[in-house]
């Protein structure tokens, strides 16, 4: 390393340090934080995790070699498995894995105080969710691109494969329904975001068309086309909830979820080309924009941080969310620090493009760069007072906030400012699920721009776009996603079913899962749904660093174990603990409630001891596995595949280990990274 790069990355350590002591409380403690300190903390800890953990992990654990045929280069259809442009790949995985969890999770757990929320965001990235998705994505590519499920089938056997599928198909529907959750208190008599987003139905429509039918190929044609009319529809939605047909977009919460519950059976049934494809790249446009833009916001106008670094509700009693700071704060933020869905990219379309092996570090990238829309997201919330911050995400009143120690200051200010002649029905205040106050923070530092201060209403309405189109897009594609796997169980038991394009099997696997998210969304709240969506993607998450250590362990890895065995661990106890708590609150609600409203509490405690079940299910059949294998020195099999230029054969390599291998030690990083 040149004199010059040694003392880059010092000076990025250093300040790192200096921003993260700010942050912490270190320096300056009795003084309120300026949010450009976590924004300066958070991207100097993720370049040098990236250049020097990501590089190690690369170059010494799994040896990433250009040599070996990817399935993007030997199985090359044009369709499924292509070869892509590493900058192209990027972009797509990081819009494949950025959905609204990053957003939402990090404002719910500002509930805790802005300081938990952000150490986890950025130690949970660099130390568990970026090397998970980077390890399955190698496991994956290595083996044909093969998905999570059949990859767990085949390295660790029935019972795993089977958690697994299971688990899968319930962290999407629960994942849904808190999703949609919070697009339903978003959008609640809101006449002028409902219309903006339902035009987008029909922008999508246009741009479907005209790429497939009529202009093909012409990309730069159809994304200027696309954002033009998506910038007209949310200019044009004030003047439609100003006017007298205003009453047509301002829907109930129940007739919301019906409307929602119909767009995601749309979008599983027809072609993707026609709806599903062009909305996501009419989103990937509105993501990376308006991350950079606040990000931008952020160190321009370096707004102060009101939230306090903890709060009282660390111990429990929270209005928002109602358990203890662990471990709920882990459950609640999710997707900003461990996703077990990004798993389900990572081994689905990402390993299918890689054209060299090297390109496979867009893993371990795009999860920081998602880690970083969560910083930005918790920053936005945090800097509205507590009162206010609360007053939006419960439906308490003011006089209960204020008896908690919260009392709300500018709530109506805010109202006036976002709203315009405001009723108390289209006010943010009341409107749990954290998308609303994301999106009055975020309109508070773009307002604050220069020039800006009286647009503070579109900003808000502009940033609901933009969330919804974050939780639309995950929407369709995990109801898609729920479908195949729902065809490819019930398959197991009437043939049809496997055929992807078989019209009944279509429409009943769809209508199931749009049933059992619209369900979940009708009978819950956002203090039970949340919670269980955090322990379902934590377990799939759980199941992912399991299936990777076992990889691990069939690369002849086993000195490096400890990349994923102790991170599976540490999130393995989270989701034990929590599904524990939550099992425990859901049956004493139920307990004081009416029979009929008991019901959906009762099934939310037994769901959440399904996940509980196959967690333990998972870990104690690979624990028993990996003892074998690394211990007694069973013989195992691996489906890796190995094909070189060289004309090597493609196709399933045996791998056993003898008895008289030499003894193998744990091993720390050292050398090789730099």
């Amino acid at each position: 390393m040149s004199a010059l790069k040694l003392a880059l990355w010092a000076f990025l350590s250093i300040l790192g340090a200096i921003a993260l002591a700010h942050v912490t409380g270190v320096l300056n403690p009795h003084e309120k934080v300026n949010g450009l300190w976590l924004v300066v903390a958070a991207a100097c800890i993720y370049v040098l995790a990236y250049r020097f953990y990501g590089r190690w992990l690369a170059r010494q654990v799994v040896q990433l070699d250009n040599r070996r045929l990817t399935p993007a280069v030997r199985l090359n259809d044009g369709v499924n498995f292509h070869p892509t442009n590493k900058v192209v790949l990027f972009g797509h995985h990081f819009a494949a894995i950025a959905g609204a969890g990053p957003l939402l999770g990090p404002v719910l757990a500002a509930q805790f105080g802005f300081l938990p929320g952000f150490l986890w965001l950025v130690i949970g990235a660099v130390l568990a969710g970026a090397v998970q998705d980077f390890i399955i994505l190698v496991a994956s590519m290595r083996r044909n691109g093969r998905s999570l499920p059949e990859i767990a089938h085949d390295e660790l056997g029935s019972v795993t494969g089977t958690a697994t599928a299971v688990a899968v198909l319930f962290i999407v529907v629960v994942a849904l329904a808190g999703l949609g959750f919070a697009v339903v208190n978003a959008l609640y008599h809101n006449g002028w975001g409902t219309f903006t987003i339902a035009m987008t139905i029909p922008i999508g429509f246009i741009m479907g068309f005209y790429l497939q039918r009529f202009r093909p190929g012409a990309v730069s044609e159809v994304s200027v086309l696309g954002v033009v009319l998506l910038i007209a529809a949310v200019l044009f939605g004030r003047v439609v909830a100003q006017s007298s047909f205003a009453w047509f977009f301002e829907f109930e919460r129940p007739t919301l979820v019906w409307l929602l519950a119909g767009y995601g059976f749309l979008a599983s049934v027809l072609p993707g080309w026609m709806l599903l494809v062009p909305r996501g790249y009419l989103s990937t446009f509105m993501k990376l924009g308006v991350v950079f833009l606040l990000g931008f916001g952020v160190i321009l106008m370096a707004p102060t941080i009101e939230m306090p670094r903890i709060t009282a509700f660390a111990h429990g009693g929270g209005p928002i969310i109602p358990g203890t700071l662990f471990p709920f704060l882990f459950i609640t933020i999710a997707c900003g620090a461990v996703s077990g869905f990004h798993s389900l990219v990572s081994s689905g379309t990402t390993p299918k493009m890689i054209e060299q092996e090297s390109q496979a570090v867009v893993g371990y990238a795009a999860m920081l760069l998602e880690s970083f829309v969560g910083v930005v997201a918790l920053i936005a919330a945090s800097v509205l007072i507590p009162g206010d911050y609360l007053a939006i995400n419960t439906t308490l009143s003011a006089e209960a906030l204020t008896a908690m120690g919260f009392a709300p200051s500018r709530i109506a200010e805010l109202s006036q400012l976002v709203a315009g002649r405001c009723t108390a029905r289209r006010a943010p205040a009341g409107r749990p699920g954290g998308a609303v106050s994301l999106a009055v923070g975020m309109a508070s530092i773009f307002a604050a721009l220069p020039g800006m201060s009286g647009l503070m209403a579109y900003w808000y309405q502009f940033a609901l776009v933009f969330e919804a189109l974050f939780i639309l897009t995950t929407i369709d594609t995990g109801t898609r996603v729920a479908r195949y796997l729902i065809q490819e169980m019930a398959g197991r038991v009437y043939a049809p079913f496997r055929q992807i394009n078989w019209l009944p099997g279509v429409l009943l696997s769809s209508a199931f899962v749009v049933g059992s998210w619209a369900y979940l969304i009708g009978t819950g709240s956002i203090s039970t749904i949340w919670p269980m969506f955090g322990a379902a993607n934590q377990l799939l998450g759980t199941l992912a660093l399991c299936i990777g250590t076992t990889v691990l362990i069939k690369m002849w890895k086993s000195p490096y174990l400890w990349v994923t065995a102790v991170p599976m661990l540490f999130v393995g106890v989270i989701t034990l603990t929590g599904s524990y708590e939550m099992f425990g609150m859901f049956l004493a609600k139920a307990g004081t409630l009416a029979a009929g409203q008991a019901f959906a509490l009762y099934l939310d405690a037994v769901l959440v001891a399904a996940v509980a079940v196959l967690g333990l299910i998972v870990l104690s059949d690979s624990m028993k596995q990996w003892y074998g294998y690394v211990v007694l020195k069973k013989p195992f099999t691996s489906s890796e595949v190995f094909a070189t230029a060289g004309g090597a054969a493609a196709g399933r390599r045996q791998t056993v280990i003898g008895t008289c291998d030499d003894p193998k030690h744990f091993r720390l990083p050292s050398g090789g990274c730099c």
